[in-house]
C-alpha cells in the first residue's frame, strides 16, 4: 500500500470513529456530485420529471478515487415520464440510489410527482419527491490500527456489528424549459431525515454473560445519522452552429448544505444530435473529460476526473458511467411530436 493510500484509509477510519465516540449526531454522506449531472436531472430536481415527450430511463455508476481502498462508490437510476390526468399535464418519476463512503452505506428510493404549467413561451414544473432513506454502519468491518493513540480494540462505544435505520426523505423542486434554455432549482433532504438507532458493542454482550443482564443496557448507545438539507441549481441551453451541424451546450450545477458549496461548469459540443464530446471543471476539485451518443433512443456517457487535490497522488481519478433509453409516448394525435426538450436526455 503507498503512502497516500494508507493516509486515506487511515483518515476514513479515524473519522468514522470520530462520529461514533464524540457527535451525538452526525451528517451522513450527501449524493453524488456526478460530473454527468445534466444526464439525471431527477436525481437532483423533482420538478425535472417529464419534461420530455418520453419515457426516460437511466442509470449511472460513480467511481470515485479509483485506486484507493473504500473511496467512495455511487449507483442509481431513475425514470420519468409526463401523463395527463383530468386535462391536466403530470410528470413521474423514480430515483433509486446505493452509495457507499468507508464504513457507511445508505440507500435512497424516492418517488416523485409534478404538476406543469405554461408560463413565458416555456413549461414551468413544480415537484414533490417523497421516499425512504437507509443508513448503515459496518461496525464489522472496524479495524483499528497500531498507530491509532486514540482507541483500543475493546472500545465498548464503537458498535462491533452492522447497524442500520430508516428515515422519511422529502424534497422539492422547480423546473423551467424554454425553446433556448432550461434551469431548475430544488432542495432535497428538506425534513432533514435522521436515522435513529441503537447498538450494544461486544464489550456489553460480554458484561451481559457475567451479569443478569441489567449491564447490557446500561451499555447500549443510540447514534442518529443525518442527511443534510441541499440546495441545487441546474441551467443550460443549446446553442446551434450556423449552418453546421453542432451544437455547444453550456450548463452549470451549484450545491450547497449550508456549510460548504459546491460548483460545477460545462461545456459540450454536439454533432447532428448524435455523438457529444466536452469539459468540466468542478470548483478546487477536478477538470473533467467526456463522451457521449445517442442513436435511436439509447444513450451512453462516460466521463473521468483527474483531481486537483493531494488525493491525485494516491489515485487515479475518478470514472462515471450513464447509459439508458428513451421510449417515445404519443397521448393523442394532437400533441404527436408537438414538444421535445431542448437538452440530450
Amino acid at each position: 500500500m503507498t503512502h497516500g493510500k494508507r493516509i486515506f484509509d487511515l483518515t476514513v477510519i479515524l473519522a468514522a470513529l470520530l462520529l461514533l465516540t464524540v457527535a451525538p449526531k452526525a451528517k451522513a454522506q450527501g449524493d453524488a456530485m456526478l460530473t454527468q449531472y445534466w444526464a439525471l436531472p431527477t436525481y437532483y430536481n423533482p420538478g425535472a420529471v417529464g419534461d420530455t415527450d418520453y419515457l426516460r430511463i437511466r442509470g449511472g455508476a460513480r467511481l470515485q478515487w479509483v485506486g484507493i481502498d473504500n473511496a467512495p462508490q455511487s449507483f442509481m437510476a431513475a425514470a420519468d415520464m409526463p401523463f395527463k390526468l383530468l386535462n391536466r399535464k403530470l410528470g413521474t418519476g423514480l430515483v433509486v440510489q446505493q452509495e457507499s463512503y468507508g464504513l457507511f452505506h445508505n440507500f435512497t428510493l424516492d418517488a416523485q410527482i409534478a404538476y406543469k404549467l405554461k408560463l413565458l413561451k416555456g413549461v414551468l414544473t413544480v415537484g414533490l419527491e417523497i421516499g425512504l432513506y437507509n443508513q448503515q454502519f459496518k461496525g464489522s468491518e472496524i479495524y483499528i490500527p497500531d498507530e491509532d493513540g486514540y482507541h483500543d480494540s475493546a472500545d465498548d462505544a464503537i458498535p462491533m456489528r452492522d447497524v442500520a435505520g430508516n428515515s422519511l426523505d422529502l424534497g422539492l423542486g422547480a423546473f423551467y424549459v424554454h425553446k433556448k434554455f432550461w434551469a431548475g432549482v430544488s432542495l432535497l433532504h428538506a425534513n432533514n431525515p435522521t436515522v435513529n438507532f441503537t447498538s450494544d458493542s461486544e464489550l456489553s454482550s460480554r458484561a451481559g454473560e457475567t451479569s443478569s443482564g441489567s449491564g447490557t443496557s446500561e451499555m447500549s448507545r443510540t447514534y442518529q445519522f443525518t442527511a443534510s438539507r441541499t440546495v441545487y441549481f441546474m441551467a443550460g441551453s443549446n446553442i446551434p452552429v450556423k449552418n453546421t451541424l453542432f451544437e455547444v451546450i453550456p450548463s452549470v450545477m451549484v450545491r450547497s448544505d449550508f456549510t460548504t458549496t459546491d460548483l460545477q461548469l460545462t461545456g459540450r459540443v454536439r454533432y447532428n444530435k448524435l455523438f457529444t464530446a466536452g469539459l468540466g471543471y468542478r470548483l478546487n476539485d477536478a477538470l473533467s473529460i467526456m463522451l457521449g451518443a445517442e442513436i435511436k433512443g439509447i444513450f451512453i456517457g462516460y466521463s473521468y476526473d483527474y483531481h486537483l487535490s493531494d488525493i491525485s497522488k494516491a489515485s487515479s481519478g475518478s470514472h462515471e458511467l450513464v447509459a439508458g433509453y428513451n421510449l417515445k409516448l404519443d397521448f393523442s394525435e394532437k400533441n404527436r411530436h408537438k414538444h421535445k426538450s431542448i437538452r440530450i436526455m
